[in-house]
Order: C-alpha cells, then structure tokens, then sequence
C-alpha cells in the first residue's frame, strides 16, 4: 500500500471521493458522531500541505556513544592481550537503575521525569561520575559516560571506579524551585544505590555545586545524621574542597608542563591557542599564561580572537563578562573556531565540544601538543592522523582529569573531617597527574601506541588486575563442573 502522504498528493480528488463514500453513500449507517469526526479531519486535512514522504531524505544517525566506548576498550583489550572473560564483563555495566521523579511544577501541574544512575564497574573502589540533566539524555549516553569514568579513575591511579548519572530534562526552561524540588526527588530515589563507600556522584553538565547541596542534605535527612561524602563539588562552607573551581584546567596544565618536557619544548613564550573560553577554557588560558606562554587566540561559541603580541586572559574574561562572548576584544582580530584549531601554535586546548578535530581538518592541525580540555574533542580517525603528523596528544581521559582527581580529595577530606589548604591541594593533584601522564608515556613507548591507546591500555589493565586479584580466575562464583 502507498503510503497516505503519497497517495493523497498524487490524487487531490481523494478526500472529496472519501467524504462521498462516507457521508453520503453510507447512508448513515456509522453514526452522527463518526461522520462529524471524519468531517472535521477532512476539513483540517484540506488545508494542510502534503508532502509525498517518498522523496523524504534519509534520517540523521547519530553515533551511540556507548559503542565508541565499546570500540576503545577492544582496542586496549586486544593490545593486552586481555583475559576473555574479564573482557566480556568489561563490555557491560555492573548495574543501571531507572528512576521516575514527579514533580510539582511552578504552575501546580505534576509532572515525571526520567532519571538514570549507572554504577559500571567498582573493582578498584565505589564508584564515582558526576550528575547531568539534559533534554536528550539517554540510557546508553551514561553508561558510555561510566565507563569512561573507569578508565579515567584507573589511569590516574585512585582507588575508584566509574559511574554517572543524570535527568532527562531541560534546566533552562524551570525555575530554580522546580529544578530543587526535581534535585532533591532524584536524590530519594537514588538514595539507596548511593553513599560515601558505594558510589559518590558529582556535578556536571547543568548541575551546580548548589545542587550537589540539595542532594547532600536530602540523603542526610533520609540516613539521619550528616553525609557530606556522599557527593562531591560541593560549596566549601558543606563540606567542599578548596581548589576544586580550577582543578580540572589545572590539570590541563601540569599535564602540559609534563609533554612539553618530553618534547623539549620551552613554555617561556610559547604559543597556545585556547577553544572554548567557559570555566575549563579559561583558568586553562590563566594557568599556562601565568607559566610564560603566549595566549594568542582564544573563542567562544560566537567566534575567537586573535593577537599575535598575545592577550591577557583575565581581561579577555572580563570583556566577555560585559559583552556575553570574547569576540571584539580591543586590539584583537576576529577568528572562526575553524581557523582557531588550524592556526599555527604550539599548544592548542580544544575545550568546548566533543568532535571539533575530525580527519577532514586533521591534517590542516599544526600545533605541537593538542591537550583535550573537552570530552572527545578528537576523533578516532583524527587521532590517527596527528599520531602520523608527529603531533602529541594528552587524551581526555588523562589531560583533563583534574577534576575527578580533587573530587576525590574532597571525599577523603570529608572521611577525615579534616580539610586541605588549597596550597596542599594543588600539590597533592600535580603529584597525582604528573605520576599518571609518567605512567601513560611508558605505556606509550613500551607498545609503540599513541597517548589514548597507552591511556586505556593501563586503565584497562588496571581494572582487569584488581578483578583477577579479587576474584581469581573463576571471575563468576559458579563454576561449571
């Protein structure tokens, strides 16, 4: 059968010939009601435009995620040689909970929201991955994200595993009311998955250290007693650490310290070229500006600039905080985020959204060191040709892991009940990921691999070693006679 759409714009007489059949031929037999919902379809269907859906153009497929995630761990799986039982448990999450959260919202109207936790795997420790609310969320995009989460806490070295969590929901659209009253149902439906030595979420994409509040203080009145462990990215007046803000960027740059070193590079004067100028972009433009590099460009989701003589990222932020972007700064040139990623740097730190580097502009990079500030900035077929280039790498899951790595501070300092000075703290992160990049090189050189690969390559490898040591060879408990 033809499909409606086609079959009625191909013969505009069709609905006249139906409404005939219908109301006339029939005689009544189908009843006044029927014959004044058909006319009143008819009616509408007469002045709507059709469109023969035959000629329609294919949908947007749009990657899954959690098959790219499935794709690195084979490829570190393969490299190692891994055992093929601990590999198949490696490809699943250890568990994923589904939640529904009513709501009351400002208008008095009730309605429920989806929410999802998934705990992918805890051989090294509980497990930990901040909480996301977005409109498009999905199942697959968090366990992707969990498991991502593992391998950053394994090749950083801390005693953790991976998870995440978020709602599927449009924040800029409620009021801070209604997104309090939706944070604090979400922690009660979560709370019993959750603790200090279970699984530990954080913020993340439109979720706040305020927000991380509500959930601290929601899952203490469920327990009765104060847990300020059982989130991290906090406020510091709760139970928060100091440094935290930064911490992600500040890794960002140690870890540029470290490759410049390995590469000979002298950072005095050398120059970087920053996209994305939000919380990560710009303490990452601060911090390696405060070292001696040259800041030359920097952008935002409106467009970059550009200063040969270099800019100040301070004022630069400043200026955006009056103007809403970067772009007009005084005395700067105006640059496309194309031309920004292309522009001849020494170091350039995609910062903003995943896939910017892709194998079409790939072999038009000419930076040095790329150091991924962002999530998946680089893609696999991208990675390939800058490894080919000669162009060095700090994947995200390494270069960017600051963040979790102070989150995990901050959990040890809520254990103690005894808090860091933010001196302490930064020295504390530059041992830790200065140690995981070393560690990472090695891997690196050993197996002749780039960066990422020798960066799941030990995580992977790590996660595997604490499941044999726990468990054994019999990873199940049931073994077959």
């Amino acid at each position: 059968m033809a499909p409606a759409g086609s079959f009625l714009s191909n013969r505009p007489d069709a609905l006249a010939e139906a409404y005939h059949w219908f109301y006339g031929s029939n005689g009544g037999g189908n009843g006044e009601v029927a014959r004044e919902i058909l006319k009143t379809l008819i009616e509408k269907l007469q002045t709507a435009v059709f469109i023969n859906i035959e000629t329609l153009a294919p949908p947007i497929v749009v990657p899954n995620p959690y098959e790219a995630a499935l794709k690195q761990l084979d490829i570190a799986a393969q490299k190692l040689n891994l055992d093929p039982g601990i590999h198949e448990i490696l490809k699943h999450p250890m568990r994923a909970f589904i939640v529904n959260i009513p709501v009351v919202m400002d208008d008095g109207s009730v309605r429920v929201f989806t929410g999802y936790r998934v705990q992918y795997n805890d051989a090294l420790g509980p497990t930990k991955g901040g909480i996301r609310y977005h409109p498009d969320l999905t199942l697959d995009e968090v366990t992707a994200l969990a498991a991502w989460m593992t391998w950053k806490t394994a090749v950083t070295g801390l005693p953790l595993g991976g998870g995440k969590g978020g709602i599927r929901c449009n924040p800029k659209e409620m009021s801070k009311a209604e997104l309090e009253r939706l944070t604090r149902g979400y922690a009660r439906a979560i709370s019993k998955f959750i603790g200090p030595f279970t699984d530990v979420p954080a913020p993340d994409v439109y979720t706040t250290s305020e927000m991380m509040a509500w959930i601290m203080d929601e899952y203490s009145e469920i327990v009765g007693y104060p847990v300020f462990g059982v989130v991290t990215g906090k406020p510091v007046n709760v139970g928060g650490s100091l440094g935290r803000n930064e911490a992600t960027s500040r890794g960002v740059m140690y870890t540029v310290v470290e490759a410049a070193k390995h590469l000979g590079i002298n950072l005095k004067g050398a120059t970087v070229a920053v996209q994305g100028y939000g919380n990560v972009g710009y303490h990452a433009a601060r911090l390696l500006h405060e070292i001696g590099c040259k800041i030359i460009a920097v952008s935002d989701s409106k467009g970059g600039i550009y200063n040969p003589q270099g800019l100040d990222p301070v004022k630069v932020l400043e200026h955006k905080d009056k103007t809403g972007s970067v772009v007009d700064y005084p005395g700067s040139q105006l640059i496309t985020n194309e031309q920004l990623l292309e522009m001849e740097c020494d170091i350039l730190v995609p910062a903003a959204l995943e896939n910017q580097i892709t194998e079409k502009n790939a072999p038009n990079i000419k930076a040095k060191i790329v150091a991924e500030g962002a999530n998946g900035p680089v893609t696999p077929e991208a990675d390939e040709i800058l490894y080919k280039k000669g162009i060095f790498v700090i994947p995200d899951i390494l270069a960017n892991s600051g963040g979790v790595i102070v989150s995990y501070f901050e959990q040890v300092q809520n254990q103690m009940n005894y808090y860091w000075t933010e001196e302490e703290v930064r020295a504390k992160l530059k041992d830790t990921i200065t140690k995981a990049f070393n560690d990472v090189l090695k891997m690196s050189t050993q197996h002749n691999v780039n960066m990422r690969t020798a960066a799941y390559m030990l995580a992977v490898k790590r996660v595997a070693d604490a499941m044999m040591a726990r468990k054994g060879k019999a990873v199940s408990p049931i073994v077959p006679s």
